[in-house]
């Protein structure tokens, strides 16, 4: 059956050229016709009743193969009138019944047929196709961007990203075709002109000076057989004229033509109340007939007083309620207050003109993209943050969204409502407003939507409000993830962990550790951006070190030991690592200034000395990362800890290894040695101090 599948197409082609050139017999001709006609309503019905004109990509092709299939017929016909002046019973009939053997009427009925498959459906459709073929293309890189910036929100993944690109790819190739393939509608409907003027006036020429028939014989019997003809073509190329329209004009949706019609025109009331009373007015006008229009006013009435007009929303607004159907709470009561009272970890809170980021009726999906945010972030950090509440807050500042941490304001930004943010060098000539991209501090400015396309040809890289907010919040969770991680967090985690290896669980909690020290632990690794994914090694090696001491700075030192070259991955390049480390006497000096505190290790040393680490940490770093180095700091692992105490407050994103954490890089390339000696102050330091 497949194999037939295959040879059904190319064998038809074959055999529509072969009608070209060979004669068909009468009772062949009529089963074609019949196919014809009854194959051009099958498609326009097709066409109706897709969701999407990707649905039915295969049209132009069909376009063309019908269109070849009729001309094949045309010729055919012709050849049968013009040799034996019948061309079967179905054009004949056309010819006479459908007419009343007329050839004024018939070829009245034919120009009509031309006029309105030429004049308006095919130029309309022909026009459609080609502006959507234009803006399909234009575009592309606008809908790529976005399949990307969703892709990195975590929104879609890897296969969703790839069909989405597909599918952007196959609708730019269906546009350009049916621009294409509406051609053939419009030199299809030509050709139907000229092949029923050269029927006419060759029949006629034949009937009168080659048969020697009377004038009205020659008529009857070639004329009206070629405008029987013109017809019996122009029905099905009609019909696709039609289809081809419905395609192009098809909007995307998840019903089919006829339930989108419906639903939309008989949504509102309004518009049928007055269209009845409009048409129950025109009773008043002497002369007319009244029962048409009462019946027709009377129906459109009665459908606008069956009509509900409550939105989804308000449905489930007036359904609301406690959870066994009764009535809510009172709003003062005691459980309504105490959920008021309490602060929600993470919370998002909006201006009021950017509600539409939210209101997924106008295409808003930032709620979407944040709970897809929380799958990304647990599958990168490896902890289950807490929900995050999104809410209106009327005191922010027009086009303002902010970001709180147990209700504490730790970030702030800017998304004007139609706007897009270009990122880049050259953002000069276009208009908008110029401001900084929130996570790295690129020069960036928000400009207009519409001039997107325009960005993005200067070069610049174009990004939605909703994803410049969710890159936002990303960075804000990474950054205070130690802070997100709470007990009931800890107590689920190792819930997951003791399903596979209890074991684990049963030796380290409570014996050795409890919640309490395990959270410090993973608070400690989560603060220096080291990912808890692998809890199975990182409890394995807890309990080990909880044996001998429960130091926490010694705990996290001794997972992040079991975790090994994963701490040092992210900043390999080609398998080598940019390191910056400390002179050898500049490190004896260190060991010697070591101390304890309640805090944990610190370094006793002179500020001054301090600060001119500060100042050549800084200074290599900035040189590394300009050669597209990503530098880490190294150095002895007693010290670690301590050197990252005192590097943290004004070099936040140094990250500091030991020299056992490094052995997973194949090479250690160094960008920097730290001696101690007075050196530039950098102007970010110069501010701090």
């Amino acid at each position: 059956m497949k194999q037939l599948t295959k040879l059904g197409v190319p064998v038809g082609i074959v055999l529509i050229v072969i009608m070209l050139v060979v004669p068909l017999p009468a009772f062949m001709l009529d089963m074609l016709i019949a196919f014809n006609i009854a194959g051009a309503l099958l498609i326009l019905l097709t066409a109706m009743f897709v969701e999407k004109p990707l649905d039915f990509a295969a049209f132009p092709s069909i376009l063309l193969v019908m269109t070849l299939f009729r001309l094949a017929l045309n010729v055919s016909a012709t050849r049968l009138v013009l040799l034996h002046g019948f061309a079967g019973k179905v054009i004949g009939t056309f010819g006479h019944f459908v007419v009343g053997g007329s050839l004024i009427v018939g070829l009245i009925v034919f120009v009509i047929l031309l006029i309105i498959q030429f004049m308006v459906i095919t130029n309309g459709a022909g026009r459609v196709a080609e502006v959507g073929a234009r803006f399909t293309l234009d575009a592309m890189p606008g809908k790529q961007m976005a399949i990307d910036a969703d892709l990195n929100s975590g929104l879609i993944d890897e296969d969703q990203a790839r069909k989405r690109r597909e599918e952007v790819h196959a609708e730019a190739d269906f546009y350009g075709a049916m621009d294409g393939a509406s051609k053939f509608v419009k030199g299809d409907a030509v050709a139907a002109i000229f092949i029923t003027v050269v029927n006419l006036v060759g029949g006629f020429g034949i009937g009168v000076l080659q048969s020697h028939m009377p004038i009205s014989e020659a008529i009857n019997t070639y004329s009206l057989l070629s405008v029987g003809d013109g017809l019996v073509s122009q029905i099905p190329a009609l019909l696709l004229s039609v289809a081809t329209g419905l395609i192009v004009t098809r909007s995307v949706s998840d019903e089919d033509m006829g339930s989108d019609i419906l639903s939309q025109i008989g949504k509102r009331k309004a518009p049928l109340r007055i269209a009845g009373f409009a048409a129950l007015s025109l009773c008043l006008i002497p002369g007319l007939p009244k029962l048409p229009f009462l019946l027709v006013g009377g129906l459109m009435l009665v459908f606008a007083s069956r009509i509900d007009e409550s939105t989804p929303a308000e449905i489930a607004l007036a359904g609301a309620g406690t959870p066994d159907g009764g009535p809510a709470a009172p709003s003062d009561s005691p459980e309504s207050l105490a959920s008021e009272i309490l602060v929600d970890p993470l919370g998002l809170e909006l201006s009021a003109d950017i509600i539409d980021l939210v209101d997924a009726t106008t295409g808003g999906d930032l709620l979407d993209r944040v709970k897809a945010l929380r799958r990304k972030i647990a599958g990168e950090l490896g902890i289950v943050i807490p929900p995050v509440r999104t809410r209106d807050n009327l005191e922010l500042p027009n086009s303002t969204y902010a970001i709180t941490l147990f209700g504490v304001e730790v970030a702030r930004g800017a998304a004007p409502r139609d706007t897009v943010l270009a990122i880049g060098d050259m953002l000069n000539s276009l208009p908008g407003t110029a401001t900084r991209e929130p996570v790295f501090g690129l020069d960036a400015k928000w400009i207009p939507a519409e001039m997107r396309h325009q960005a993005e040809i200067s070069g610049a890289t174009v990004v939605d409000r909703a994803s410049v907010i969710t890159t936002h919040l990303s960075e804000v969770v990474t950054k205070h993830a130690g802070r997100l991680l709470g007990r009931e967090d800890v107590r689920l985690l190792t819930d997951v962990v003791r399903r596979t290896h209890p074991v684990v669980i049963e030796e380290l909690t409570p014996v050795q550790l409890s919640l309490g020290e395990i959270q410090r632990v993973l608070r400690g690794l989560l603060d220096e951006g080291v990912a808890v994914r692998d809890l199975v090694r990182i409890f394995e090696a807890l309990s080990l070190r909880a044996a001998v001491s429960k130091d926490v700075d010694g705990l996290v030192e001794s997972a992040r030991m079991a975790l090994g070259p994963a701490l040092v991955a992210p900043y390999l390049s080609d398998g080598a690592v940019s390191a910056i480390s400390f002179d050898p006497v500049l490190e004896q000096n260190m060991f010697e200034s070591l101390r304890s505190s309640d805090a944990g290790a610190v370094l006793a040393i002179d500020p001054e000395l301090g600060q001119n680490i500060l100042i050549a940490l800084s200074n290599f770093a900035t040189a590394a990362e300009n050669t597209g180095a990503r530098p880490v700091l190294v150095c002895a692992p007693q010290l670690r800890f301590a050197v990252r105490r005192l590097v943290e407050p004004a070099l936040e994103r140094m990250p500091v290894l030991s020299y056992s954490e490094i052995t997973g890089a194949t090479s250690v390339r160094s960008v920097g040695i730290v001696t101690g000696e007075r050196a530039e102050m950098p102007a970010s330091l110069a501010v701090m101090a």
